[in-house]
C-alpha cells in the first residue's frame, strides 16, 4: 500500500508580511512527501561525444496559455508566471508564441500532428491519413550510426488510435511508431547483453522475417501486372512500406554482435509506473534519465517523448490533468491547472540541468541537444482546444546554431505554421532540406 509519510506544503500557502499575503512559487515540497525526495541518479560528468541531438516533449491538454505567454517579447522579456519554474534556464531556451497547425482540426488529435502538420482528413474517402514526422527525417540522416535510429517514449505502450496517439512519431507513409512506456524495458531494450542465445533467436527470427518479406515482394510483383492504375499506386505504397522493413531488419542484424553500452542502473527509479497518478513525477524523471542517458552513450540521437497521451495524464499531485483543461473560463480550474503546467516544467528544468552540467567539448552536452517541448493544442481563456497559438518553447543547441533568451512574438491572427520551427530544427541536425510539410520558411530569430 502506498503511503504519504507527510502532508505535502498546500499549493494555497502564502507569504504574509506587512497586510499582504504573496503565493509560493511551485515547490518540490509540494509534492506528496513520500514522492518529493530527489532521484540520486547522478548525471555524468563528462561527454565524448560532439553529435547533433533532439528530443521532442510532448505534454496534453495544453496549459493555461494566459499564465504561459509573456506580455512582452524580444530578449528582455518578462518571464511569464509559468515560466518562472524556468528561470535559470532563461539564457538557454526561446519561447515561442503565435504559431500553430493551420491544418489541424484542434482538439485532442494535437499529438498525431505535433510533428507532422498534417491534414489528418486530406484524402477523399479517408478518415485518418497522416504523414512523416519530423523527428524521423533527423532519424533518417542519424541512425545508421547508432544502435536505435530514434526512441519513441510515452505513457501508454504502443500507437493508441487514430486520432488519439499514443505516439508523436510516423514514418514515412504515416504509419505510428509504437512508444515504450516501462522504465525497465526500456533500459534493457538500452543497455542490458543478450545471452549467447537469445542472440541466435534473435538472427533466427530476423532470417525468417527477411525470408517473408522476400515473398511478399515476389508476389506483389506477379499481382502488379494485374492491377489498375489507382490499385498499382496503392501497391507502390505497400511495397515501399515493405522495403522500409527490409532496411530495418537489415540495420538490426547488423547491430546484434555488436556490444551495448555498459551503463548501471544506480539512482534510477526503474519499478516507477506511469499509469500510477502517485508515480508521475519519478516516472518523468526516471524516462528523462534514460534519454539522457541514450545520448551520451550515443545509443541514439533522437528522441520523442509524450509525457501522457491526449485526453489523459496527471499533476505532480495526481490532479486529472484532462478534466482541467476543460476548464470553461473557471478561475479556480486555472489555477489547478497552471500548477500542473509548472509541475511539467520543474521536471524539463531538471533535465536540461542534466545536459547543462555535462562537459562535451568546448560547452556543455546541452550545447548539442535539442529540446522541443510543448502541446498540440491550445486550452485557451475558455477550455476551447485550439491548434492556435501552440505553448511551445526550444532548449539547447546553441553550439548547432540556435540563439536563446528571448520570447519570439508572432501574429496568433496570421497562424504562422510551427513547421517553420521543425523545419529549422531538422536543418540543424544535419539533414538537407528546404521545406517540412507547410512550412513557409526556417524559424525567424531562433
Amino acid at each position: 500500500m502506498f503511503h504519504i509519510r507527510r502532508p505535502a506544503l498546500s499549493r494555497r500557502h502564502l507569504l504574509r508580511a506587512a497586510g499582504a499575503a504573496v503565493a509560493l512559487p511551485f515547490l518540490d515540497a509540494m509534492l506528496p512527501h513520500a514522492l518529493a525526495a530527489p532521484s540520486t541518479f547522478k548525471s555524468w560528468e563528462k561527454s565524448n561525444l560532439s553529435h547533433p541531438r533532439m528530443i521532442c516533449c510532448y505534454v496534453p491538454n495544453g496549459v493555461n496559455i494566459v499564465e504561459w505567454v509573456p506580455q512582452d517579447a524580444g530578449t528582455g522579456y518578462t518571464l511569464s508566471p509559468t515560466l518562472e519554474a524556468l528561470k535559470e534556464h532563461r539564457g538557454e531556451f526561446s519561447v515561442l508564441s503565435g504559431l500553430g497547425h493551420p491544418h489541424s482540426e484542434g482538439g485532442h488529435s494535437g499529438a498525431d500532428t505535433w510533428l507532422t502538420a498534417a491534414h489528418l482528413k486530406s484524402k477523399p474517402g479517408a478518415d485518418y491519413t497522416n504523414t512523416l514526422s519530423a523527428d524521423q527525417l533527423a532519424a533518417a540522416k542519424h541512425g545508421r550510426e547508432t544502435r536505435y535510429p530514434s526512441l519513441q517514449l510515452g505513457d501508454m505502450s504502443g500507437t493508441g488510435a487514430a486520432g488519439h496517439s499514443h505516439t508523436l512519431s510516423f514514418d514515412i507513409n504515416g504509419t505510428p511508431l509504437p512508444t515504450e512506456n516501462s522504465p525497465r524495458r526500456l533500459f534493457e531494450r538500452l543497455f542490458v547483453a543478450e545471452s549467447a542465445g537469445d542472440r541466435a533467436a534473435t538472427m533466427k527470427r530476423y532470417a525468417e522475417r527477411r525470408s517473408i518479406l522476400d515473398d511478399i515482394a515476389a508476389d506483389a510483383q506477379t499481382l502488379d501486372r494485374r492491377l489498375g492504375t489507382g490499385d498499382r499506386r496503392k501497391m507502390d505504397e505497400y511495397l515501399s512500406s515493405v522495403r522500409e522493413t527490409e532496411k530495418q531488419v537489415e540495420r538490426l542484424q547488423s547491430w546484434i554482435d555488436r556490444p551495448k553500452a555498459e551503463v548501471p542502473e544506480t539512482g534510477l527509479q526503474l519499478s516507477s509506473q506511469p499509469g500510477n497518478a502517485h508515480d508521475r513525477p519519478m516516472w518523468i524523471d526516471v524516462m528523462l534519465e534514460l534519454a539522457y542517458l541514450a545520448f551520451i552513450t550515443d545509443t541514439t540521437r533522437v528522441i520523442t517523448f509524450e509525457w501522457s497521451r491526449e485526453a489523459g495524464g496527471y499533476g505532480g499531485g495526481g490532479e486529472n490533468h484532462h478534466e482541467l483543461s476543460h476548464h470553461g473560463g473557471d478561475a479556480g480550474m486555472l489555477s489547478k491547472l497552471a500548477v500542473i503546467d509548472k509541475f511539467h516544467l520543474s521536471r524539463l528544468g531538471r533535465f536540461l540541468g542534466m545536459l547543462r552540467s555535462t562537459e562535451e567539448g568546448d560547452g556543455a552536452m546541452l550545447d548539442r541537444t535539442m529540446v522541443l517541448y510543448g502541446s498540440g493544442m491550445n486550452s485557451g481563456k475558455g477550455g476551447e482546444h485550439s491548434p492556435k497559438n501552440l505553448p511551445l518553447l526550444v532548449a539547447g543547441g546553441q553550439k548547432l546554431g540556435l540563439t536563446h533568451g528571448r520570447h519570439l512574438a508572432f501574429d496568433v491572427e496570421k497562424h504562422p505554421p510551427m513547421s517553420n520551427v521543425l523545419l529549422t530544427l531538422v536543418q540543424k541536425m544535419g539533414v538537407e532540406v528546404e521545406a517540412f510539410a507547410d512550412s513557409t520558411g526556417t524559424l525567424t530569430g531562433l
